[in-house]
């Protein structure tokens, strides 16, 4: 009985600490119920989950700035208008109109817009990378969340039979302790495994609602709403070698093509602020019409129009250092991010070298459980037969299918490990190979 407490000790601290609320033993009351396999929450977390909806606005919004960087590559019309009325200044009042038409289209800006257009669709590319980024983590997420509801309920499943069996033990114990067989500390030692038991059940039900909640609020879920997981735990070994996972990672990661992008737009930014000393040059045509009086006693009206047409040269000829500052600063940042770039590929190769040695030795784990599950099963056989021929009694056989039942779980705890090691694996090489 020591040993199944020990156990249960041990699958707690492996399914991980923290605060857990009581939750008494009412259950949980839910409004709905959804059976979803993890394609399908994988599907649905992708379109309703909030962090990719950001994401994806943030790309909409790069789209603009695009188009208002185009937008001063075209030509720009504006009209004006205006009316004055003169009262008391001349022997009778009188009132004037002027109308001003400007059709403006710059020839050469020093590449300030060219270069803010490209800049501006790197920009887009790095955004449009981020969310691929967030894509990744919140699949990611999403393993972990599904699989540890799902490892939860038969978490939950084993403590409820182990609370069964140590009450099964207490009845036992209180039967002898009548016959004067056990001693009333064998009694208190029960009662305080059972009381442990049932803590730790309480404990699997609060962690059970909390992978629940975590879930739901990674797939934008109603509260009310349980989540079933129809997926299964399987392992399907592959062979696996750090090398060709660092070169994947180096080809698909959306960091690395992140950076890249953001080397494109900052060499474009440079060349945006040298243009802050080069001259501007464009064409211009200015329509002008204006009514006035001819004469100061008598208020006769006549409307005179006529046209411009210009060639305006703006050479900044000095600004005070100004751009220079700026360009240098557009350097520094290129600088900065040639070195993230560096330090990303340093981090990448940690990165995949952790996630490789943990998803090894999640496979030498599940080798460990199934000799383990061997072992537990053949003893429960050895039990049934000598249950059958009457030389145990029913509660050595139920300790014998607890046993068996504890191995199970170990054997799912370890492809639980496997799969999520396998998802991360597959997130630091850049994607996943199964969804």
């Amino acid at each position: 009985m020591k040993r199944v407490f020990y156990l249960i000790i041990f699958i707690s601290l492996v399914l991980g600490s923290g605060y857990i609320p009581d939750l008494g033993k009412s259950g949980y009351v839910y409004a709905q119920e959804i059976t979803l396999t993890f394609s399908e929450a994988v599907a649905i977390g992708l379109r309703d989950n909030r962090d990719i909806q950001l994401k994806g606005q943030d790309v909409e919004k790069a789209k603009l700035r695009i188009a208002e960087a185009q937008g001063a590559a075209l030509p720009s019309l504006t009209y004006t208008g205006s009316w004055f009325y003169t009262a008391g200044l001349y022997s009778k009042d009188i009132s004037q109109s002027a109308s001003q038409v400007t059709l403006k289209q710059y020839i050469y800006r020093g590449g300030k817009v060219i270069n803010n257009i490209k800049y501006n669709g790197y920009k887009l590319e790095v955004t449009q990378l981020l969310l691929d980024k967030a894509k990744l983590e919140i699949i990611f997420d999403f393993s972990q969340a599904y699989y540890t509801l799902l490892l939860s309920s038969f978490y939950v499943d084993l403590n409820k039979a182990i609370l069964e069996n140590s009450r099964q033990h207490l009845d036992y114990i209180n039967a002898r302790y009548k016959n004067g067989e056990a001693s009333e500390s064998d009694i208190l030692q029960a009662q305080a495994s059972l009381s442990s038991v049932e803590q730790a059940y309480e404990a699997s039900c609060a962690q059970q609602e909390a992978a629940q909640a975590l879930l739901n609020n990674l797939l934008s879920l109603d509260k009310d709403v349980v989540v079933v997981p129809s997926t299964e735990f399987k392992f399907t070994p592959k062979d696996i070698a750090f090398d060709q996972g660092f070169l994947k990672a180096m080809q698909t990661r959306p960091e690395i093509k992140q950076f890249e992008s953001q080397l494109k737009a900052d060499k474009s930014a440079i060349q945006v602020q040298r243009a802050g000393n080069r001259p501007d040059i464009y064409a211009s045509w200015d329509y002008y019409g204006r009514s006035h009086s001819v004469t100061t006693t008598v208020n006769t009206r006549n409307w005179n129009d006529y046209n411009v047409f210009g060639l305006t040269v703006s050479w900044p000829v000095f600004d005070g250092w100004q751009t220079k500052a700026k360009v240098q600063q557009a350097i520094i940042d290129l600088k900065q991010t040639e070195l993230g770039k560096v330090k990303l590929i340093q981090d990448i190769a940690l990165e995949v070298k952790n996630a490789y040695l943990s998803l090894k030795n999640s496979v030498d784990q599940i080798k460990a459980s199934q000799a383990d599950i061997l072992f537990y099963k053949n003893n429960l056989s050895t039990a049934e037969e000598k249950y059958a021929q009457g030389l145990i009694s029913s509660l050595d056989r139920n300790d014998a299918q607890l046993k068996y039942a504890v191995s199970m779980f170990n054997q799912q705890q370890a492809t639980y490990d496997y799969i999520i090691a396998k998802y991360n694996f597959d997130k630091a090489t850049g994607g996943f190979n199964e969804i």
